[in-house]
């Protein structure tokens, strides 16, 4: 089987770019120290609490040992009364739906069947179904139970819950009379006419005589986040038993959009992330299916590119995940004869001291949504779950970035794309005075190529080893002091561009804004180019500034090379990139060439040319 690996979106590919950005700078550059002062940093490990989970985290293969199970007081009567047991004959469903979600609960495990966001849709334009339905079906539903005990777990997943309601409203605010409004039979005759109807909260039950369960939900108009209660106990003793989000979203159907799941968890400042993309930096945890990793935890769940299921424990000192893992079989690029295996991730989140309770957000990846879902105790970090999302080592340019382009969108532009491309504009208008100090360093290395050239056949006679050797780099570092020339003034552009050009790239990796954006013959900002227009684009543009911009003090065999290597590497690099990173980049190089035509015709510009034309035909 096929192991996938996310070609555009994973983040993993940061470091290739990086890495491709690095080694030819250093080829350009001739290993000019100043890549090391600009270049990225390795990431700082986390602090403790979360980073003390690795020693903690339990393999399936070590029979993990669970926490103390406790003896309910308040739940000694039920254990009494065990013996009147509470189960129901037949399946029946709940469907509850308010403005952005509509969620069918079935009382068999007391599981969710669908959780469909009304306001997003799939790759084929209807409405997303978030459970993984091809998953679910063998790691389990949303919202089932995780026990140590294998046995037990499969019990409480698949028996016939007794579901009661305590109060019935109107959630959502759109008229509609359609048979798909979220009803049942005790609670249409409560609601608004012709509007749907669903309880505030839903109850499940179930006893056996040995085995009780208590499940309750509750949910609110407009929110994203669902409260959730969860209780099992054994003979009247409470046991270990977290609520997870066990296989994936619905919205992943190829080897790339898995390739970009990923487990989370913050504690006050603090954020971890794990992933099983063999891309990314390795993290302190790996994922191993089964394993538990203790808290504290403010949140902790799973998430794909886009979308997230992030549970938000009641007493988070005492709450811990389970990672899950486990392989699933998908046809190949549509065709049902093919299959490739994938891997799904999932989470299970709860209390290890009694009974679970939180709230969970299964929502979109949005920043104004995260922002509203208040997240209370968090200390050095905004107290939200904005978190979620992964902007990188470069966040503190992408995310105001993401600000920036989104209010010029809402402000400026109706359209992303039309929005990327003023963003670019005037990105590149103020670096103007960059490009202008590099002519002029590279002007200044032109007049003092001459000595410099002296210098070096002075000291020509004297190996590498030999101490006089040395003295050649201080009379050349006394010169470049005297005339005022910074050798690495020419790459300074290179270097401030760089780190937009990898912010931009996480930007729309993670911007759920982008999502299905069209522009022009794009129809998604945030996948490839389909017809592969940008990337051709790129490598003509890539051409064009090569031959339009002076390039002092490189060989003429070298600089060929240079001219045809870098922009078809860039060009292939950049087939499989978001098309709106595509377009971000091949806007510059326009914008660039139209700045570089103007200098060429400076006075700078002309006494560039004279002086590389004249030092051209000495040779």
């Amino acid at each position: 089987m096929a192991e996938f690996k996310n070609p555009q979106q994973e983040p993993g590919m940061e470091r290739k770019l990086l890495v491709v950005f690095a080694l030819t700078f250093l080829v350009i550059m001739l290993f000019q120290p100043l890549l090391k002062k600009y270049g990225p940093q390795p990431p700082v490990k986390p602090a403790s609490p979360p980073v003390a989970a690795q020693n903690q985290a339990q393999l399936p293969s070590q029979s993990p040992t669970p926490p103390p199970a406790q003896t309910s007081t308040e739940h000694g009567a039920a254990g009494t009364k065990a013996a009147a047991p509470v189960q129901a004959t037949s399946e029946s469903e709940t469907v509850i739906e308010n403005d952005v979600y509509r969620i069918v609960f079935t009382n068999q495990g007391a599981r969710v069947k669908s959780w469909v966001l009304k306001k997003y849709t799939d790759d084929k334009g209807g409405q997303l179904e978030l459970v993984n339905r091809v998953a679910s079906e063998k790691h389990g539903y949303p919202l089932t139970l995780w026990t140590y005990d294998a046995g037990l777990r499969d019990k409480v997943n698949s028996v016939l819950y007794v579901k009661t309601s305590s109060q019935f409203s109107v959630l959502s605010s759109q008229q509609s009379g359609s048979s798909s409004a979220a009803t049942t039979s005790s609670g249409a005759e409560n609601g608004r006419a012709g509007a749907p109807v669903a309880p505030r909260d839903i109850k499940f039950a179930y006893s056996d005589g040995d085995v009780s369960v208590e499940k309750s939900y509750t949910f609110d108009r407009e929110s994203y986040v669902v409260g959730v209660k969860t209780a099992v106990y054994v003979k009247g003793t409470q046991v270990t038993a977290f609520p997870m989000w066990p296989a994936g979203f619905g919205d992943q159907t190829n080897g790339a959009q898995y390739a970009t799941s990923q487990m989370a968890y913050q504690y006050g400042h603090t954020v971890e992330r794990l992933s099983t993309s063999s891309w990314t930096i390795l993290p302190s945890i790996k994922v191993i299916g089964g394993a538990t990793i203790p808290g504290p935890f403010h949140w902790a769940g799973v998430s794909d590119q886009y979308f997230a299921a992030v549970f938000l424990p009641r007493d988070p000192e005492n709450a811990a995940m389970v990672m899950l893992r486990g392989p699933i079989e998908i046809p190949h690029g549509g065709d049902s004869k093919q299959m490739d295996k994938v891997e799904v991730l999932g989470a299970a989140v709860g209390s290890t001291k009694g009974a679970t309770e939180a709230r969970i957000y299964v929502g979109p990846k949005a920043l104004a949504e995260l922002q509203s879902v208040a997240v209370p105790g968090i200390t050095g970090a905004e107290p939200d779950l904005r978190a979620i999302i992964d902007f990188g080592w470069l966040g503190i340019i992408a995310r105001p970035l993401f600000l920036w382009l989104k209010w010029m969108h809402g402000h400026i532009v109706a359209n992303w794309g039309w929005a990327i491309l003023l963003q670019t504009l005037v990105i590149n208008v103020a670096l103007l005075p960059l490009r202008l100090t590099q002519m002029k360093s590279m002007l200044k290395m032109q007049r003092v190529a001459p000595q410099i050239k002296s210098i070096q056949e002075k000291y020509k006679k004297y190996s590498l080893r030999d101490p006089k050797k040395a003295e050649m780099n201080v009379e050349i570092s006394a010169l470049y002091k005297k005339e005022g020339v910074n050798p690495a003034g020419g790459c300074l552009p290179l270097v401030i561009q760089m780190p937009f050009f990898f912010a931009y790239y996480r930007m729309l990796n993670v911007a759920m804004d982008l999502r299905h954006a069209p522009w022009l013959w794009v129809h998604d900002l945030s996948a490839p180019d389909p017809w592969h227009i940008l990337p051709v684009a790129i490598i003509i543009t890539m051409l064009v500034m090569q031959r339009m911009t002076p390039q002092a003090g490189m060989d003429p065999t070298q600089q060929k090379m240079m001219n045809i290597m870098m922009p078809g590497m860039f060009g292939l690099m950049s087939w499989n990139l978001a098309a709106g990173l595509g377009l971000y980049w091949c806007a510059g190089q326009l914008i660039g060439i139209v700045q570089q035509a103007a200098l060429n015709r400076s006075s700078l510009g002309r006494e560039m040319r004279e002086m590389m034309a004249k030092r051209a035909r000495k040779k």
